[in-house]
């Protein structure tokens, strides 16, 4: 039996019937590879047998009484590889939209509490005899970079480690505690608790200080404020319809970028997807004169962490969208970014995490239902724009059930008042790039992520990468230093994006790929 941290019961207590906190990724696998051909029940057969590596699956929650204190993990004494393996079939030709519109259908529909909290999806019928793996896992059990430490545990680096011989694993069992149980372990945890409150108002005081020290320096750098981002089309109350879209960009092109402008590839990811929602909102009629605001989760994960469990913070930063030279954008997202960081390292890594484990349930999940219901997000200026999550993946093919990964795209949740989440992966020589949005309120995902392309050839030419005069971009934009850079104009009128030896395991490798 394990507590779930704050954190965790925090994306539990946020979820309501039009906002689900499942995270999502859709795969695109090349059957070729599989020993003895692709079956539905070969991909099932092997996710069974690696079960007994990946405790967040066998796991399912158990509530204390009265809601006392957060739910607790139990090893699942029911568990069955049916109820989290299923499949589905493609619609005609198969491609990236009519996989996509599968996954939006599962994202969808909310995790069955009673069950461990997540679920694999075989799509069949893709293009040139692919498959699709579409899998959604709660929130409360993994963030971005424990999803992909557990990656380690379902790839291969080999087509051949996939084949599984004998027996499936026996699986741990645990005895269910009882309400009495549940709630003396409550009591003992409220107790512990409580005793670090006050050093973490201590703390809180010191750090809520500093930040307010360097906003009064007129010459550091800072980052964005929750709750000044304009309001734009997906922005206000979601329902519980979902929307995908992909995009999917060559990595090499962001790293010469990233030299060029000299900054980092978060950064050129940021000023992507800048022009991106420029260009959609310009096509919209629906620009603002104001930069759009973008939370960036930040994975704060050591090696002592559990895994499974959320080790996030979060940045504020702008998109500086009211910025019509993609230059003065992305000298405008460093400033901003480093400024983020800053801010972010005054207040503490742990602080989100400390002040998490203070949430009550029943209040925490009534405001959250009140707030959802009664529309409340759209009657105050929104927190922020939309979620940007950049996640590296390995420069390495890797194999499911045999299969290769021929593309991966993420999916993060939309929040409540803000119902687009992009997310951002690299794999092999390509970023994949997944669009999560409300269809109610971004009815056209594919005109977002169609954007993405035009973008990057804006961004490329921009940077002198196209024409050669990288030395001239380079000295018009601003070194991620801080230095003094090209005034930025003041808004944006018509202008818009241009067209365009030894096998080490998996788990080494990944680890060599993210050092």
């Amino acid at each position: 039996m394990e507590r779930l941290t704050g954190l965790d019961a925090t994306f539990l207590y946020l979820e309501t019937p039009t906002h689900h906190m499942h995270v999502s990724m859709a795969m695109v696998l090349d059957p070729a590879s599989m020993p003895g051909g692709y079956s539905f029940d070969t991909i099932k057969r092997f996710i069974a047998s690696r079960m007994d590596r990946i405790a967040p699956f066998r796991r399912r929650l158990v509530s204390v009484p009265l809601n006392l204190h957060h739910p607790v993990w139990v090893e699942d004494p029911e568990f069955d590889i049916d109820y989290h393996v299923r499949r589905i079939g493609a619609p005609a030709p198969g491609g990236r939209r009519e996989l996509g519109e599968m996954a939006a259908q599962i994202a969808s529909v909310p995790l069955d509490r009673s069950r461990p909290l997540w679920e694999m999806w075989v799509v069949e019928g893709l293009k040139r005899d692919r498959i699709g793996i579409v899998s959604k896992v709660h929130h409360c059990a993994i963030d971005g970079a424990s999803g992909a430490e557990l990656m380690v545990h379902l790839f291969d680096l080999d087509p051949a480690d996939a084949e599984v011989d004998g027996p499936l694993p026996d699986l741990p069992s645990e005895h269910i505690p009882n309400d009495i149980e549940l709630l003396g372990h409550a009591v003992t945890s409220k107790v512990r608790r409580t005793l670090g409150l006050a050093p973490l108002i201590n703390q809180t005081a010191r750090s809520v200080s500093r930040v307010v020290q360097g906003r009064r320096d007129p010459k550091g750098l800072v980052g964005a404020v929750p709750l000044t981002a304009p309001r734009v089309p997906w922005n206000g109350p979601t329902s519980g319809r979902r929307d995908v879209g992909f995009a999917r960009v060559p990595l090499a092109t962001v790293k010469e970028l990233k030299t060029a402008l000299d900054c980092t590839v978060n950064d050129v990811v940021l000023t992507l997807c800048a022009g991106t929602l420029r260009a959609y909102l310009q096509d919209h009629g629906a620009l603002p004169a104001e930069p759009l605001v973008a939370v960036c989760p930040v994975s704060v994960r050591t090696e002592a962490d559990a895994p499974g469990s959320n080790r996030v913070s979060a940045l504020f930063t702008s998109l500086a969208t009211q910025l019509d030279d993609p230059l003065d954008r992305v000298a405008a997202i460093c400033d901003t970014t480093k400024g983020a960081k800053e801010e972010h390292n005054a207040v503490g890594a742990s602080m989100l995490q400390d002040w998490a484990e203070f949430a009550g349930p029943n209040l925490f999940n009534l405001a959250s239902r009140l707030y959802s219901g009664m529309n409340l997000a759209g009657t105050h200026r929104p927190v922020h724009n939309m979620i940007v999550s950049n996640v590296p993946g390995p420069p390495f093919p890797l194999y499911f059930a045999g299969a290769e990964a021929v593309a991966c795209y993420p999916m993060g949740p939309v929040m409540e008042g803000c119902g687009l989440n992009v997310t951002v992966f690299s794999y092999m020589d390509s970023i994949d790039i997944g669009f999560m949005v409300d269809k109610e309120l971004v009815p056209d995902v594919w005109a977002m992520a169609d954007a993405v392309t035009p973008a990057l050839a804006e961004l490329v030419e921009a940077a002198g990468l196209a024409s050669g005069t990288r030395a001239e971009a380079k000295a018009k934009a601003a070194p991620a230093g801080g230095a003094k850079k090209k005034p930025a104009k003041k808004a944006s009128t018509a202008k818009k994006a241009a067209p365009a030896g030894k096998k080490a395991t998996t788990k080494e490798a990944a680890a060599r790929s993210t050092a």
